[in-house]
């Protein structure tokens, strides 16, 4: 089995959402120019992992707040500027609590407020998200899903973006399941995710 990395993981999902979800596919953009990763770096606090600056180089996420729901089961991927944007919304939400977040120290581990090492990467359009775990350990770079109303991330739900990518791209190709989602096309030419 031929590994892809994220770069091309992110381009065989684009070019299968093109052949069979076209709709989902034109709301994806690339990114206007490449992100300014030393600014980045500088309000997040973290170095960010190549696998995030390899996504944010060809994924530009969608315009305003249109959804392409491409990460399971829900989740429209974010540019660069798009998770800087819900950063700083998280950074004025959770201000009480942003120097001495209610989570373990160690990266994939719960939380119950937002941590400032969690960087944003997709939302489902209310306030739910997935977001790169880059606290310190071994887990650093996993996925989490933040979820807004409990306030809380639990587990990890992949060990990092291309392992993610990875799952979604499987679940397209294959039909098989990406976590506890499978794939589906709606008539009008969008990507669902059907959760069993």
């Amino acid at each position: 089995m031929i590994r892809m990395d994220v770069t091309e993981l992110w381009s065989q999902i684009a070019h299968w959402l093109g052949r069979h979800a076209p709709v989902t596919a034109a709301a994806l953009r690339p990114p206007v120019q490449e992100p300014d990763f030393v600014e980045l770096e500088g309000e997040f606090s973290v170095e960010l992992p190549d696998e995030l600056r390899a996504l944010w180089i060809c994924c530009g996420g969608t315009e305003g707040d249109v959804l392409a729901d491409v990460l399971p089961p829900f989740y429209t991927p974010y540019g660069a500027h798009q998770a800087l944007s819900a950063w700083r919304d998280h950074r004025k939400t959770w201000t009480a609590q942003w120097d001495r977040p209610a989570c373990d120290y160690y990266a994939g581990s719960p939380g119950s407020s937002f941590h400032p090492s969690w960087i944003p990467i997709a939302g489902d359009g209310f306030a739910d998200e997935l977001v790169v775990d880059l606290r310190p350990g071994s887990l650093r770079g996993c996925v989490l899903e933040w979820e807004q109303e409990h306030a809380q991330v639990l587990r990890p739900e992949w060990q990092g973006i291309t392992a993610m990518l990875a799952d979604v791209h499987r679940a397209l190709t294959d039909g098989a399941p990406a976590g506890h989602s499978y794939p589906t096309v709606t008539e009008d030419g969008r990507l669902d995710w059907q959760i069993r």
